[in-house]
């Protein structure tokens, strides 16, 4: 049973919304090793690396509050001009990056301005995901929602394979102290070019059908988050935001905290960075469309907790070896990114399937990004933990920090009751 015409255009188009998600968190992550000097100068370096990854988190922190926003205008006026609407504010924001004062030419406005559209750029991206991910639930069988599920979810790893890319290039032609100058601010504008894509793709697109049905049948929903958090659908809510808080924090733990964790304590250098990235994040992309596909085949709670209960076997050992620099480091990589980060592939079906099209995209949309509140700290406790112990347990240290988030993901999931054969109403 193969995918319509529109079915492929819409999957695409929340694709490249959900990539230029990850294309513009990547490139923060990658640069600020380089520009954190730059925002939040300090005679610890590490200290000024926080300050940065602190800028990045309250992106992450805003994105419930975008979700909200943008769920209930998608519930209420549709799935597709809600998409329309957070990719051009998205890409638009991601852009201005580029164009940010650092602190030697305007003080402390530099960080200010920094944080404050970072700000911004939380909640349009916060609109992003759920909208996408239940129009393109809504849109196909259900013997094919597993595999989009993991297809839609890979997007966000794709991004950070183009950013990695993107990355090794800009650093070759910017290198030294010609990249904080100019180099860092080419990366954050080319980010405008997927957003420019998927917003064609995105016009081209029809509107839900489920929506479009009960729309017309005048059988939308009112007060969506009362009903979500405090009503009947209290239970999936929380467990959805469980599950969410569990698996962000295995992935930032992991894959977002990568560059500075090979930067910073393994004295890797940007172009050796560069390339591992481009290796960790094809892995990721991949393996969240197997683990979407596999949800299909054995179940979404089954697929996410084996996955899960590997990554606390294997984290700390091959935490280990990353930082060995050993000649075959890239292979290590590819086992890392693909136990460790790729769970969440069967996340946007799992989420669909547990809400009614009335309010599916406010509950699906808020119960993920409410993941963000706590899972988005796992960086920041990461570089704690390997800052305040001796160098040879500083795997160990990440590798705990990974296991905190697994153990998050696998009570909610074996709590939650199992979605891959529900037709959606």
């Amino acid at each position: 049973m193969s995918l319509t015409n529109q079915q492929k255009k819409i999957a695409v188009g929340s694709f490249l919304g959900w990539s230029l998600d990850g294309y513009d968190i990547v490139l923060m992550l990658l640069v600020i090793p380089s520009i954190s000097q730059l925002f939040f100068p300090s005679e610890n370096p590490v200290f000024s690396i926080i300050a940065t990854f602190a800028s990045y988190t309250v992106t992450l922190i805003m994105r419930p509050l975008g979700s909200v926003i943008f769920g209930i205008y998608g519930d209420k006026f549709g799935r597709k001009k809600s998409m329309i609407i957070t990719i051009i504010g998205f890409s638009i924001a991601t852009f201005a990056v580029g164009l940010l004062p650092t602190y030697l030419m305007v003080g402390i406005m530099a960080p200010v301005l920094l944080v404050i559209l970072r700000l911004v750029q939380g909640i349009f991206a916060g609109g992003e995901w759920g909208s996408g991910a239940v129009l393109t639930i809504e849109s196909v069988q259900k013997q094919k929602r597993g595999l989009l599920s993991g297809f839609l979810q890979s997007g966000f790893s794709f991004g950070f394979l183009l950013a990695a890319i993107a990355f090794q290039i800009i650093t070759i032609l910017y290198p030294g102290d010609a990249f904080e100058q100019w180099g860092w601010r080419i990366l954050f504008f080319t980010g405008i070019i997927p957003g420019l894509v998927a917003l064609f793709v995105r016009f081209s697109m029809d509107e839900s059908p489920l929506w479009t049905k009960r729309n017309n049948e005048k059988d939308l929903e009112h007060s969506h988050l009362r009903k979500i958090v405090l009503g009947v659908h209290k239970k999936e809510f929380i467990l959805c935001a469980a599950v969410m808080t569990g698996l962000v924090y295995m992935y930032h733990g992991s894959i977002s905290i990568l560059p500075t964790y090979l930067q910073q304590f393994g004295s890797f250098d940007k172009s050796e960075v560069a390339r591992v990235m481009i290796f960790a994040t094809t892995s990721s992309w991949l393996g969240m469309i197997m683990t979407g596909w596999l949800s299909q085949k054995i179940g979404r709670r089954k697929a996410i907790t084996v996955f899960c209960a590997t990554s606390i076997v294997v984290c700390i050992p091959l935490a280990a070896i990353l930082l060995q620099k050993e000649l075959y480091v890239e292979f290590f990589v590819l086992i890392y990114a693909f136990v460790i980060s790729t769970a969440s592939g069967p996340v946007p079906a799992f989420f669909s399937e547990r809400f009614p099209t009335n309010l599916r995209n406010s509950a699906v949309g808020f119960s993920y990004n409410a993941g963000l509140i706590f899972g988005s700290w796992s960086p920041l406790i990461a570089l704690h933990l390997m800052s305040s112990v001796a160098k040879e347990m500083i795997p160990v240290a990440l590798g705990i920090n990974i296991i905190i988030g697994a153990v998050i993901v696998i009570i909610p999931t074996i709590l939650s009751r199992e979605t891959k054969d529900l037709e959606l109403d």
